[in-house]
């Protein structure tokens, strides 16, 4: 994993744990339900990139840097949808 990638887990983290504590649930049953969905969004779409683009990223230094951080961003949309059915869901309980 790239720095930005941890750094963007470590947000999704943070995200989640304070999203629970303002809808009232339990913070770290929905910051580790955040970072799992991080994780298995961005290692999809790490290996979805690996297998499609391995002969591009071989010939060209700069796209490794670019394409290296699409997982990340994979992982940070997953996040937010997650993130969204939690609320809504937190919301119809209440």
């Amino acid at each position: 994993m790239l720095l930005l990638a941890k750094l963007a887990a470590l947000g999704v983290i943070i995200w989640f744990y304070m999203t629970a504590d303002k809808v009232g649930e339990p913070p770290v049953k929905w910051a580790v339900i955040g970072l799992i969905g991080y994780l298995i969004a961005w290692f999809l779409v790490d290996a979805i990139l690996d297998n499609a683009l391995s002969a591009i990223i071989a010939k060209r230094g700069a796209a490794t840097i670019i394409i290296g951080q699409i997982p990340a961003l994979g992982g940070v949309v997953a996040a937010y949808f997650i993130r969204k059915k939690l609320v809504s869901n937190a919301n119809a309980a209440k």
